[in-house]
């Protein structure tokens, strides 16, 4: 706005100064006229510089005020896009902060062997989407030496406690602990998050995410023949809601260990405590619903 007003500014001063001069010419070839003190053809030559004078001035003085204008309707378009903008921005703020989901943990965390037709479908085809590596393995090695990994299913009970029904999770970051060690799992390389099966049980009427865990044999994380006991689990993710509105969070899940292996090489968690925090605000997010 203040360039727009220096233009101004600048434009009002030209006009001014042509405007001036265009004044003393005319009063001078007037003044000579009236005298008669001027030879006709000098005076003949006066008027015809002073008419091209004001031929000219006309000329700029036009062209300098639809500049003007140019500037004043491009002024205005610019304003009233930041408006839109504005506007825009105001509409997706109040959609996505009557449309997003959060979700609470609950019932029994169980964690069990991954199913052979999904550690194939990773090694065969490559699809890393669904599952997360522990922190410093690469999971092109796992690919290639995929007995050398261990792989883990974590199916956790969830509901809605607010918003609307939820379409996807993905998670960036799932933290176990254990005393003092601290496993930490993340999405493969390119992948910024790893997405979750969503799954819905007909007999408890519950939906359930179930999430995909490779880690090295030599790492002490889980046993499938033995209990595995763990003090806590930290989780970041993101939750859409069925109308393209994403929420990211923190969730922390507490419980209790389990106290025996079930038949199937199943640990079950009872979960006593789930705490979800929010990390970023409501917003409409462009990216397919999967």
């Amino acid at each position: 706005m203040k360039k727009n007003g220096n233009r101004l500014v600048l434009i009002i001063l030209i006009l001014t100064l042509i405007g001036s001069l265009g004044s003393v010419i005319f009063i001078t070839v007037f003044y000579f006229l009236a005298r008669d003190v001027v030879k006709p053809e000098d005076l003949t030559l006066g008027v015809r510089s002073a008419a091209l004078f004001i031929s000219i001035a006309t000329f700029v003085s036009s062209t300098l005020f639809s500049l003007l204008i140019y500037w004043n309707n491009r002024t205005n378009m610019l304003i009233n896009d930041d408006a839109n903008i504005r506007a825009e921005k105001e509409r997706n703020m109040v959609f996505a902060s009557t449309n997003y989901s959060i979700i609470e943990c609950m019932d029994r965390m169980l964690i069990y062997p991954e199913s052979s037709n999904y550690i194939n479908e990773f090694v065969i085809n490559g699809e890393a989407a669904y599952h997360m590596f522990l922190n410093g393995v690469d999971e092109k090695d796992v690919a290639i030496h995929p007995e050398n990994y261990l792989f883990v299913s974590v199916k956790i009970p969830f509901q809605v406690i607010e918003g609307k029904y939820v379409s996807s999770i993905s998670f960036d970051e799932l933290r176990f602990t254990r005393g003092d060690k601290k496993f930490r799992f993340f999405p493969g390389e390119p992948l910024k998050e790893s997405q979750s099966y969503l799954l819905y049980n007909e007999v408890t009427q519950r939906r359930n995410l179930i999430i995909n865990l490779v880690s090295p044999r030599e790492v002490e994380f889980y046993n499938p023949e033995a209990i595995n006991n763990f003090s806590k689990i930290h989780m970041h993710l993101n939750i859409t809601s069925l109308l393209s509105v994403r929420v990211k969070g923190a969730l922390d899940l507490f419980f209790t260990n389990p106290l025996q292996i079930e038949g199937n090489l199943t640990n079950t968690y009872r979960i006593t405590s789930s705490n979800f925090d929010l990390i970023g605000m409501p917003e409409i997010s462009n990216r397919p619903n999967k």
